[in-house]
């Protein structure tokens, strides 16, 4: 598929998509006549590259991962260790985010006592 379809499906502009490229993050195929064709698999990698970015992975070691991908599967031991890595950063992002709720949740029962005429 030719760039403005691939920019539909992945919800990303024209511009994004050549900035991906630049950044070497993503590697179209050329046409006959010079026109990026995007495959499936592209498709797949850039809904990747969104989750990674969704999950605050930073830029470098997208594309840290982007590099060891194009390489090969030689590389999926350093990939796993960047994905394992980024999971140990999450729990740690999962237990802070737990603390905040029971925090909240004190505070709101409070509030909901104080509200409620209950002391």
């Amino acid at each position: 598929m030719q760039t403005k379809e691939f920019a539909e499906q992945t919800g990303l502009s024209a511009a994004t998509l050549r900035y991906y490229e630049q950044e070497g993050l993503l590697r179209p195929e050329r046409n006959a006549n010079g026109y990026r064709e995007y495959s499936a698999r592209d498709l797949e990698w850039v809904c990747f590259i969104l989750r990674l970015k969704d999950m605050d992975v930073p830029l470098a070691q997208i594309k840290e991962y982007a590099r060891l991908r194009h390489l090969g599967d030689e590389t999926v031991p350093e990939r796993y260790q960047i994905l394992q890595k980024h999971q140990a950063v999450l729990e740690r992002k999962r237990q802070e985010l737990d603390a905040h709720w029971a925090f909240l949740e004190r505070k709101l029962a409070w509030y909901r006592k104080k509200i409620g005429g209950q002391e």
